[in-house]
Order: C-alpha cells, then sequence, then structure tokens
C-alpha cells in the first residue's frame, strides 16, 4: 500500500509533467526554467535536438519552436509512471505529439511524433524538478518530406 506521502509526491510529479506540456505548447519557454534543477541534463536527440545543459536547452527551444515555424502543438501525455525513493525519482511519460509545420510554398502540414520521455526528478525546496528529461523516439507520421527524422 502507498503512503500518503507517497501518493502526494506522485501527484506532484505527474503535475510537473503536465506542466512541461503546457508551457512548451504556449511557447512560454521561459518559464520551464522553474521546472528544472540548476545541473539538470535535457536530451532530445532522438528527434535531432540538443543535447546539454538547462540553458543550451532553453537556447534550443528558443530557436526551433517558433510560432513562425510550428503555428500548433500539443504535447498529449499518458501512462505517466513515476518510482519514489525518498527525495528522487523516476519516470517514463508517453507522449503524443500532433504539430502543424509552415511549409516553405506557405502551407502548413500536421505530423504526430510517439515518444517517451524517460525523466528524473528530484525534491527541492520549492518542489519536485527535473533534474534529467531524455526522448526516446517510438514513432513517426506525416512528417514533412524534409524532415529527417
Amino acid at each position: 500500500m502507498l503512503s500518503q506521502q507517497e501518493i502526494s509526491d506522485r501527484f506532484e510529479i505527474q503535475d510537473l509533467v503536465f506542466r512541461y506540456s503546457q508551457l512548451v505548447d504556449a511557447r512560454a519557454l521561459d518559464e520551464l526554467r522553474e521546472l528544472f534543477t540548476e545541473d539538470a541534463h535535457v536530451d532530445y536527440s532522438a528527434f535531432g535536438g540538443s543535447v546539454g545543459n538547462l540553458d543550451e536547452t532553453l537556447d534550443f527551444l528558443k530557436a526551433s519552436l517558433t510560432r513562425e515555424l510550428f503555428p500548433n502543438s500539443q504535447h498529449l501525455n499518458a501512462n505517466v509512471q513515476v518510482e519514489v525513493s525518498g527525495d528522487s525519482a523516476k519516470g517514463r511519460v508517453m507522449c503524443l505529439n500532433p504539430m502543424e509545420m509552415s511549409l516553405p510554398d506557405g502551407g502548413t502540414q500536421i505530423f504526430f511524433l510517439g515518444l517517451w520521455y524517460l525523466d528524473e526528478y528530484r525534491r527541492t525546496s520549492t518542489g519536485w524538478r527535473f533534474s534529467r528529461r531524455e526522448e526516446e523516439k517510438s514513432w513517426v507520421f506525416n512528417t514533412p518530406d524534409f524532415m529527417n527524422l
């Protein structure tokens, strides 16, 4: 049976996961800083993205997730699996990510990414934070021809 503390921890981590997706889709990228530890490591290489610390990750997201290139996106999370061990935890989170991309001819195309987030979390004085986040590619659908995913 789960303790009340572990139930609370799991809900807080789940809220952290959902808040991340909400901020990315809203392009409120500077606010992501509040969700990560200062020494966080982020690996988006599964889809050709950056690997590095939080500053490098935010720079990458700001340069690549512009409204001009990706007018709309959603990160739909499910199967949030969390294992809490004291002040640290590990998680595996399923994500379905439909995105609208602007094309060179002026049109747009909707494509889908299926992925898992492999996470490590740490309890801090301000709550649970990501200490590591890594994307694991599952599948892609309908990506524009010029994308090499």
